[in-house]
């Protein structure tokens, strides 16, 4: 695609304007390397589709796909002018907490991606002890309702199934409850307070969730229509 014009904006768009690129780089950015990984991060991305951006985005040196080693396939890597675009991308997510969010349809509260956030979300460093094992009963998901966090030391992973251990804490909520109190848009306090969130575990976890489960980092944004609430 071709502006036809030496405009700096417009010569930019030409490699960025592409449904997905910027999503794409932001994955890269937030350090998924392998296929799989993006794709997890961007779970209505077909692969083809996916195939085709990442060879976009190498040709136009934003991307460098390096083979692994010693096996089959091929990591993705992040170049120095893909990273200029962290800040970029940081202020067009600040426009979007503030401006676009009024659009939200009820299709936009993924589970799956929802997952994926709070999974690198969580912090084992403010977390008691060598494992922690949190259960989320989803109480308006049909199928596959529960999941579980299983932390171990550094390692945070997302279970569909049972891990078969002791679980630390639950939370029992809605999608888009959850996903309102990641974005910022409702506090726990209030949640708890209305009946929307109920958490059940040491008080340690609970009192402190904010803590060891960050919330997104634009969470923060000013809103011209103050709908945060940080009770």
């Amino acid at each position: 695609m071709s502006y036809r014009s030496f405009c700096p904006v417009a010569k930019a768009m030409e490699v960025l304007g592409e449904k997905w690129s910027l999503l794409i780089a932001l994955e890269l950015l937030s350090g998924s390397s392998r296929f799989n990984e993006i794709q997890r991060g961007l779970p209505t991305l077909s692969p083809s589709l996916l195939t085709k951006r990442l060879a976009s985005l190498e040709r136009d040196g934003l991307v460098m796909k390096k083979r692994i080693h010693g096996q089959r396939g091929y990591e993705y890597f992040a170049t120095e002018s893909c990273k200029e675009l962290s800040s970029v991308i940081e202020q067009i997510g600040v426009w979007g907490m503030r401006w676009a969010r009024a659009n939200m349809a009820e299709d936009d509260y993924d589970l799956d991606l929802l997952l994926v956030y709070l999974e690198r979300s969580i912090q084992p460093d403010k977390l008691i002890g060598h494992e922690t094992v949190i259960r989320f009963n989803f109480t308006d998901v049909a199928e596959y309702a529960n999941w579980w966090i299983v932390v171990n030391d550094d390692v945070v992973e997302v279970c569909i199934h049972d891990p078969g251990k002791e679980v630390d804490i639950y939370f029992n909520v809605g999608v888009r409850v959850m996903c309102q109190l990641w974005m910022g848009d409702l506090s726990y306090k209030r949640a708890i307070r209305d009946g929307l969130l109920n958490l059940v575990g040491p008080k340690v976890l609970i009192n402190n969730v904010e803590s060891w489960l960050k919330p997104n980092v634009l969470a923060g944004t000013p809103r011209p229509d103050a709908i945060i609430d940080y009770d």
